[in-house]
């Protein structure tokens, strides 16, 4: 496994104190950047795909359902509540509830490997959210954000097909007309995925350095809750739906962690710079908070065999052999 991608979060970490005493730095990394690096990373994750992670769909549709339902309903729900909890300014607010509305990210794979659950599942919820993200995102976003501040919900969901379904689209072509140069591309996935996200973190830290300083600990607090909400309420719930705890603790991992890169990209262009720090912010917790679980449940017994997505490592075959998804 790429040890440059189980060192991500501490090296978002150090960017991110790095953009708060240099913010130069990191803030040439613009909004046009950040786009493009999302798109970048999605099409990474559509040189991961494979036709067996839509299989899983319907060989075993309850725990896909399951964890699609919770990402869906329990995060947007947390987002909001969260938001008023903490009595967020009305930008801050609307970039976590934006957050919040997000897709499970590609992160949740690696945390998920770690902590010796069920990858296959993982990869294949994650796919799933992000494919339905493109309508989703926005509409729950427009709904929950709405009365906060307009949000154009058609303008995001063709924002969120151009960084989400086009990438994903051209990297399925690229593997069909020329699977050696899609290969040759996926090897190097890991490292430009880890650069890019670590850039959009620090980039977003450096440019609201000041309102950061000012209120940092609040909107830290309130990332806090958000995630490790969706982490135990993901958990719980799947439980109350007797799903077993190896595919318990994978929900809930998929759950409580987003897509922030989206996050961002989403704030900057249809709400502002401020609201995207809570997702910027939110990129670094749940990697941080999923990492602490992964020692726990990996410290606690594996009841899944160890195996990691095929877009992470050279032999995709052996997932689908040993998996007990």
């Amino acid at each position: 496994m790429d040890r440059l991608t189980q060192l991500f979060p501490f090296l978002a970490t150090a960017a991110s104190a790095l953009a708060l005493w240099r913010p130069e730095v990191f803030t040439w990394f613009g909004p046009l950047h950040i786009k493009l690096g999302l798109a970048l990373i999605m099409f990474f994750t559509g040189l991961g795909l494979r036709a067996s992670d839509f299989k899983r769909v319907l060989e075993k549709p309850k725990h896909v359902a399951i964890g699609f339902l919770l990402q869906y309903t329990v995060m947007p729900a947390m987002g909001y509540l969260t938001a008023v909890l903490f009595s967020l300014p009305i930008e801050i607010a609307a970039g976590l509830i934006l957050v919040a509305c997000c897709p499970g990210g590609t992160a949740s794979n690696v945390i998920t490997f770690l902590a010796k659950a069920d990858v296959p599942l993982s990869v294949t919820m994650t796919a799933c959210s992000t494919l339905a993200a493109t309508l989703l995102t926005p509409a729950l976003a427009a709904w929950l954000i709405g009365t906060r501040i307009p949000v154009d919900a058609g303008a995001m969901v063709i924002d969120t097909a151009a960084v989400i379904l086009l990438p994903i689209v051209l990297a399925l072509v690229l593997k069909k007309v020329l699977p050696s140069a899609a290969k040759a591309f996926e090897k190097s996935a890991n490292f430009w995925a880890v650069i890019t996200i670590v850039l959009i973190v620090a980039s977003i830290i450096g440019s609201s350095r000041e309102q950061i300083l000012t209120s940092g600990l609040k909107i830290a607090g309130a990332v806090f809750v958000l995630h490790s909400g969706g982490f135990f309420f993901g958990y719980v719930f799947s439980r109350l739906s007797k799903v077993p705890i190896t595919q318990a603790r994978t929900i809930s991992i998929e759950v409580g962690m987003q897509n922030s890169g989206l996050g961002v990209v989403l704030a900057t262009r249809h709400l502002t710079a401020l609201a995207a720090v809570p997702c910027a912010v939110s990129s670094l917790m749940h990697s941080l908070i999923g990492s602490v679980l992964a020692a726990i449940f990996s410290r606690s017994g594996a009841q899944a065999p160890l195996v990691f997505p095929a877009a992470l490592t050279k032999d995709c075959d052996s997932i689908d052999k040993r998996s007990r998804f």
